[in-house]
């Protein structure tokens, strides 16, 4: 009888021991999403806000003299060395001594993201070289419907109907802005080099989303850690690569010969070529550390999704700045590329519903029974 008691008193115990359990985890589990979403919201901050300037001072080192394709994608990849002292802030653990990869393997991981950087950079310059601000922002709208392709094959990623219809809405978006060259009105670019131009962005923006889609298969199944730390690395050492990449095409090409004289000739002046270059390179720093933080915290496709929301901004301030013209062709690929845009939106929400739900059944049975694992 004691015993029988004792086993009840016992399994009352440890009842309630796994009542007060689950109860602290659905106090603490609320801060733990707030904290992710804290760091995610900064994330976008640096990617949105990196990503806009970089995109206006590189137009603007072109528009007013500069002519150095090597030297645009120099200053692409060349500002990561203002990140290295996060590396100091943001230590290893000491328990990462037992790395999930070899060192060999990681290394030809970064010498093949820094050459792929280097490329994709290459394009981006000549796109914005030979492409007013306004179509080239548009045209990077497409970077969505790749990655999405590449996110299916690669990162397993569902093709529903809302995102089909944005990939198709994104096509649409960009042909419409391919065949139609002389919308944008200006003298400055020739009828030869305006259709490069849109080969090129277009082509940029395939290469950056198979870059995103692959990054996201080594943080999840190569590197395996869930550290900042990681973050950096895939930024710093890559960039690194493609930097020293551009510095060999630069001399190779023997642009280096006319960056004085394109220094001297700048219409802004010597201080203002040195300081748009310097710019240029610590914002697209800025761009690169919101953009791998946000594939590391969620996926390259919402990375992708976010990078587009920056667009649509670019080419009403590209009007503004740079004069660009702003047709009715540029307006209806604009509405295209939002309505895909919102049509991508609208089934991330249909994802967080139901993720939601199916939480909050998880929840609901941790509570009601301790004995069945959700």
């Amino acid at each position: 009888m004691g015993n029988a008691q004792e086993f009840v008193q016992q399994s009352s115990e440890n009842e309630e021991s796994n009542r007060d359990s689950a109860t602290n985890d659905m106090i603490t589990k609320p801060i733990k999403n707030y904290t992710k979403w804290f760091r995610i919201s900064l994330y976008i901050i640096f990617f949105l806000a990196g990503q806009a300037s970089a995109s206006f001072l590189g137009k603007l080192y072109y528009d007013k003299g500069g002519s150095s394709k090597w030297m645009a994608t120099f200053v692409q990849s060349a500002g990561f060395p203002i990140l290295i002292p996060l590396m100091f802030f943001f230590q290893k653990p000491k328990n990462s001594s037992s790395l999930n990869y070899s060192l060999a393997n990681i290394l030809l991981l970064y010498i093949f993201f820094g050459i792929l950087q280097a490329g994709d950079n290459l394009m981006y310059s000549y796109g914005l070289l030979y492409l007013p601000v306004s179509t080239y922002s548009l045209l990077c709208a497409t970077q969505l419907a790749f990655n999405a392709l590449f996110s299916f094959f690669l990162n397993s990623q569902k093709i529903t109907f809302f995102i089909f219809n944005s990939l198709v809405l994104l096509t649409i978006s960009a042909s419409l802005l391919a065949i139609h060259a002389e919308s944008d009105g200006t003298n400055k670019i020739s009828k030869g080099k305006y259709p490069m131009g849109v080969l090129f962005t277009i082509g940029a923006s395939a290469t950056y989303s198979l870059y995103l889609s692959l990054m996201e298969v080594s943080f999840k199944k190569v590197m395996k850690m869930e550290y900042f730390h990681v973050v950096l690395d895939f930024q710093i050492y890559p960039s690194f690569v493609a930097t020293s990449g551009c510095v060999m095409g630069l001399f190779a090409s023997k642009e280096w010969k006319n960056l004085g004289t394109e220094m001297e000739e700048y219409k802004l002046g010597d201080v203002s070529y040195i300081m748009t270059l310097v710019w240029t390179a610590i914002s697209w720093q800025i761009s690169s550390v919101g953009m791998l933080g946000l594939i590391f915290e969620v996926s390259s496709l919402f990375t992708n999704v976010i990078g587009t929301v920056g667009l649509p901004a670019v080419p009403v301030f590209s009007v503004i700045l740079f004069h660009d013209k702003m047709d009715g062709i540029k307006v209806i690929s604009l509405f295209l590329a939002m309505w895909g845009f919102l049509s991508y939106i609208y089934q991330h929400y249909l994802d967080d519903v139901k993720c939601k739900k199916k939480a909050s059944s998880c929840g609901n049975d941790v509570l009601g029974s301790h004995l069945e694992v959700c």
